[in-house]
C-alpha cells in the first residue's frame, strides 16, 4: 500500500484518499462556443505521461481537504505534496 503526505495531516494510507485526475487542467474560455467533439476532449482526454505528473487529490477520511500530489506514473514514487493556494513546487530527482 502506497502512503500518500497530506499536507495538512502528515503520512497517511492510500485508502484514506480519493484521486480525481491531473491537476492544473485549464477551462475553455468560452465552453459554450465548443463543437460537442472538443467539449468531449476537454471532459474527457488526458495527457497520461510516463513519469512525473501533478495529480489532485481529496483526503476523502480524514481533514477533507483537496491537494495537489507530485507523483511519478512509472515507479510511483512521491515527489511531494501541496495545497491548492501554494505554488507549484520545483521537482527534485
Amino acid at each position: 500500500m502506497n502512503v500518500l503526505p497530506c499536507p495538512w495531516c502528515g503520512a497517511r494510507d492510500e485508502l484514506e484518499f480519493t484521486w480525481a485526475g491531473e491537476a492544473h487542467g485549464t477551462r475553455p474560455d468560452s465552453p459554450e462556443q465548443l463543437t460537442d467533439e472538443a467539449w468531449a476532449d476537454y471532459l474527457y482526454m488526458r495527457v497520461n505521461p510516463k513519469g512525473v505528473i501533478h495529480e489532485r487529490w481529496c483526503h476523502t477520511y480524514g481533514c477533507r481537504q483537496w491537494f495537489n500530489l507530485i507523483r511519478d506514473t512509472i515507479t510511483h514514487r512521491i515527489h511531494g505534496a501541496y495545497r491548492l493556494d501554494d505554488p507549484i513546487p520545483e521537482v527534485r530527482e
